[in-house]
């Protein structure tokens, strides 16, 4: 079949873009040069390849699941349905908390990522600042080898082990950055999302707000006298994950941020005895 012919053949399945961004991907081509390239055969193997993500897509299959990977912070991570795909709020968290690091620690320090998924931010942050040592930790085995995969791909040494948040965590950390799951049982999400992403990384008990408090019960005793701790939030969690904090901690000084959308997304703990 030639590429012109796919394209058809996709749109019967999908939405023209995400036809596009799957047959450029399997095509190794940009998107935009799908034009140049209309009258050109694909091989038969590729031509079952894609019509098999054709398929996936219509039954409701998140793209990034069927590409195999997403783009975060100008990097390609591995992802699939054991790991929660990276959202662009947690992109700002990364940058944010990277700004923190040069700013107090002069862009060398401790970080543990709590419940770090794919890795997209431990890793980012070693990425970006190769002075850091950075230790990932998820409870999931499957989170972990997807981790360790796309720590070896990006060429970054990190120590990336199993622990159900500090089970097995030994050391003090100069940071402590998480992501943690934060939705409320009840609570009303896309279907895309409920159907594919992984419960564990997505619920965070009645409230929402379990992971908060068994994270900040015991994080005094992982954290360096000057630290930092860094969470993504849900955006009408912060004044109850900020009560949290003040039963738990001492001498701290609190920052919330707002995402892009203007909603609060991101807080920020100084802790400086």
């Amino acid at each position: 079949m030639r590429v012109e012919e796919l394209i058809v053949y996709g749109k019967s399945h999908a939405h023209s873009d995400l036809v596009k961004i799957l047959l450029a991907e399997l095509l190794d081509l940009n998107p935009l040069e799908l034009l140049n390239h209309l009258n050109d055969l694909v091989l038969d193997e590729k031509v079952e390849i894609f019509k098999k993500e054709m398929e996936a897509l219509k039954s409701g299959k998140p793209i990034q699941y069927v590409l195999g990977n997403v783009n975060f912070y100008g990097n390609k991570f591995i992802v699939n349905e054991n790991v929660l795909i990276p959202r662009f709020e947690t992109e700002e968290l990364v940058e944010n908390t990277i700004r923190y690091i040069n700013e107090i620690f002069g862009g060398k320090a401790r970080v543990l990522d709590i419940g770090c998924g794919s890795g997209v931010i431990g890793l980012t942050i070693k990425h970006k600042l190769r002075n850091c040592d950075v230790d990932l930790v998820d409870i999931s085995k499957e989170a972990i080898e997807v981790a360790r995969k796309n720590a070896e791909i990006l060429g970054i040494d990190a120590n990336i082990y199993e622990s159900d948040l500090f089970s097995n965590v030994e050391d003090k950390y100069d940071v402590i950055i998480s992501n943690p799951p934060y939705i409320r049982e009840d609570e009303e999400i896309e279907e895309i999302v409920k159907n594919n992403e992984p419960s564990l990384a997505l619920y965070g008990g009645k409230d929402g707000l379990d992971y908060y408090r068994r994270i900040l019960t015991d994080i005094d005793k992982y954290l360096k006298p000057k630290s930092l701790v860094a969470f993504e939030i849900g955006y009408l969690q912060k004044d109850d994950i900020i009560n949290i904090v003040n039963s738990n901690l001492e001498n701290t000084i609190i920052e919330a941020k707002k995402d892009l959308s203007d909603k609060d997304r991101m807080i920020f703990i100084l802790k400086n005895e």
